[in-house]
């Protein structure tokens, strides 16, 4: 069977970005990602993006694409993922999509809200109130306005209760109302082969901590010190790893408290991932990357 496109989803140190570069020399393919702290140019090493020669192999799209002091979002990538499928099939290469960003996958899968876009004007007023009054006070003003919302999102949370906020304001709807009628997906019709890797949970542990100390090793203190003052309702502020480096860099945290700070916050990360993709992804096909790899599953499922 001939797909239109492969999806790969997985936890954070699953190996998805092995898997994905081994299956498009297998297969002729593109690898995209679908990861959304890859996006971000500033920091290579700390999203664990493909290296140089990882990319002199194989074609990379939509990896380090925007800046980290961007509002990148969910809707901007479905825009560019359609884009970069578009390339893929201009080159007659298969699209690989790769990541653990669940929003991307079913943005191409089954359709994102169709909001429209923010007036500058309402973004700005909206950011301003934030800067005013703290988060906690601006989810207390959503809950007046949005109760369904707000009881959903943290209090603490900057980059979702300002969002939420702002499309109220413009719209005079509330998010989770729109969020019931998406538009079309960007895959929409095709034949898709979906995968989703699923370690054992010691071995991702050690991978995680593992990573984090190689990151060290190749310049991740450095990035994480650039990154200093970074907008707090950016997307890019949640990057995993990003507060604790950034307080070894300051001298606040030694390297051991930096690391085991990082290491727990990405397994806990890890473990909201695979709840999230056991919930909206049970028909994906899972498989354990110890017991089994990707060109075979991919092999199998195609026979």
């Amino acid at each position: 069977m001939k797909f239109d496109a492969v999806l790969i989803a997985g936890p954070t140190a699953s190996g998805k970005s092995a898997a994905a570069l081994e299956l498009a020399e297998e297969i002729g393919g593109v690898v995209i990602n679908a990861d959304s702290m890859q996006v971000y140019r500033e920091a290579p090493i700390l999203t664990a993006q493909p290296s140089d020669a990882d990319k002199a192999r194989v074609q990379h799209l939509l990896y380090g694409h925007v800046s980290v002091r961007e509002l990148y979002s969910v809707g901007r990538w479905r825009d560019d993922a359609a884009r970069a499928i578009a390339q893929a099939r201009a080159m007659n290469r298969v699209p690989i999509f790769v990541g653990g960003t669940g929003m991307y996958f079913m943005a191409l899968t089954d359709g994102l809200a169709a909001i429209p876009p923010t007036p500058p004007e309402i973004r700005d007023a909206a950011r301003a109130l934030l800067d005013d009054i703290g988060v906690e006070a601006l989810h207390a003003k959503l809950t007046d306005r949005d109760p369904v919302t707000a009881s959903k999102l943290r209090p603490s949370d900057p980059q979702r209760v300002l969002r939420a906020f702002e499309v109220f304001e413009a719209t005079g709807r509330p998010l989770a109302e729109w969020h019931e009628a998406p538009s079309a997906p960007v895959l929409k019709d095709a034949k898709i082969a979906a995968f989703v890797l699923d370690p054992p949970r010691p071995e991702l542990r050690a991978r995680i901590a593992a990573r984090f100390e190689a990151m060290l090793d190749e310049g991740g203190l450095a990035e994480a010190r650039a990154l200093e003052g970074l907008d707090p309702a950016l997307p890019a502020a949640k990057l995993l790893g990003l507060r604790p480096l950034q307080a070894l860099a300051a001298g606040t945290l030694t390297r051991t408290e930096a690391l085991d700070t990082a290491v727990t916050a990405t397994r806990q990360f890890a473990k909201r991932q695979m709840t999230w993709f056991r919930h909206r992804m049970p028909h994906y096909i899972w498989f354990d990357p110890l017991v089994s790899n990707l060109i075979t599953q991919f092999r199998q499922n195609s026979a």
